[in-house]
């Protein structure tokens, strides 16, 4: 590539862009034959928001997706969104749009580059690979400038890796961090090895608690690929609005979401059911990356002691330790994470405020707060079920 001028465009839709030129950037890891890292920046994820009208016209998330284009070839791309709301990003900001409405501002609409309803880590920045640079700088510039030409508040770039946090800082950008608990495969060979891990305390509370949920009644299964049939997708359909209803409200995803997952991208899902005199009556949707089980979705229509803990963290550590993952990410924030084995990591995300009284407030507010978040990582890592042998060999 010989750096001459790059083409920003935005796109409303991911096939202006193109399957084959977003997925070279979105996950090039895959011509080897492997999965991609992550499947939510997938061309086939974000489509299958898009055409379900999970994001779209009415929900708050308009599509502007952002493509650099140099000496003909796209060499990056971002998923963007026009928002009218923070709602469905986790990383919560509805404190700044209180302040800047109180003050006269207009903190609405706002540009995201992230991916809709999804708390995880990845790249949001997705460049060919050996152009990250020059790829980089060319999206966050060009996001910028849509904001700054639309008189637009803000552009947030949400649940980035630690490289895109790093270059979006000498850029101009504002970093915040957050944390979530996740949960590490030491290398075990099965979940009793995890257990030897452990304080004896907390040992035999884990042991108790899969005891309990086992004995609800029936069997817990593991479909994956085409194991998984339609009618499975009615079941989780009702799962996730039980939990939607209960937790936000109204589920951000529509039901044709879940037809087109099974079409598209079934190899890349894992539902684990609870099935009872052959009715699921609770389930569990995780997404399966190169190295990582990444959990999504929970719902029940009946009530089982601890069986969300089994179906959503053990059956999760279970299948991750025999398919040779390194971790599981079971969703953002639950400290009660904590004493089953998911210890405390950091989150970032980045910023650009276009009006600089207000940037410099939401600056001294982050400063703040990284050092809040930092500490309690530390606390909470150190009140973690491990036994400190564990934690010494790990550290």
């Amino acid at each position: 590539m010989d750096g001459g001028q790059i083409e920003i465009a935005l796109h409303g839709t991911l096939s202006g862009v193109g399957t084959e030129e977003w997925d070279a950037c979105a996950c090039p890891e895959v011509a080897d034959g492997g999965r991609p890292r992550d499947p939510f920046t997938t061309y086939r994820f974000l489509n299958a928001l898009e055409e379900s009208g999970s994001v779209g016209p009415g929900t708050g998330w308009q599509p502007q997706y952002l493509s650099a284009r140099a000496s003909g070839q796209v060499i990056a791309v971002a998923p963007m969104y026009a928002k009218s709301h923070s709602q469905g990003e986790y990383v919560f900001d509805h404190n700044w749009a209180h302040a800047y409405e109180r003050a006269g501002g207009r903190y609405y609409p706002k540009l995201q580059i992230a991916v809709p309803f999804t708390p995880v880590t990845g790249r949001r920045l997705l460049v060919r690979p050996g152009l990250e640079a020059m790829g980089q700088s060319a999206l966050v510039q060009g996001a910028v400038q849509v904001a700054a030409d639309n008189q637009l508040s803000s552009v947030h770039l949400t649940f980035c890796d630690e490289a895109e946090a790093e270059a979006g800082q000498a850029m101009g950008l504002k970093l915040r961090t957050g944390q979530q608990y996740h949960w590490v495969n030491w290398a075990y060979g099965c979940f009793d090895d995890f257990l030897g891990s452990l304080s004896s305390r907390k040992r035999k509370t884990l042991r108790k608690e899969r005891a309990r949920a086992q004995a609800f009644g029936g069997e817990i299964v593991h479909l994956a690929g085409d194991d998984i049939r339609p009618e499975h997708w009615d079941a989780m359909w009702r799962f996730y609005q039980d939990t939607g209803a209960r937790k936000w409200g109204t589920p951000y995803l529509t039901r044709a979401f879940f037809d087109l997952a099974h079409a598209t991208m079934r190899d890349d899902i894992l539902l684990i059911f609870a099935v009872r005199e052959g009715v699921p009556v609770a389930g569990a949707m995780n997404l399966i990356g190169r190295d990582c089980l990444f959990g999504r979705y929970w719902g029940c229509i009946e009530d089982y002691p601890c069986l969300h803990f089994e179906l959503c963290y053990y059956q999760a550590m279970d299948w991750a330790i025999a398919h040779g993952l390194g971790r599981v990410e079971a969703g953002a924030q639950g400290e009660h994470k904590l004493a089953r084995g998911y210890l405390p990591v950091q989150t970032q995300s980045l910023h650009w405020i276009g009006d600089p009284g207000f940037a410099e407030a939401v600056d001294r507010y982050l400063v703040a707060e990284r050092a809040a978040v930092s500490e309690e990582i530390e606390v909470m890592t150190a009140w973690g079920p491990f036994r400190k042998e564990t934690r010494e060999d790990h550290e």
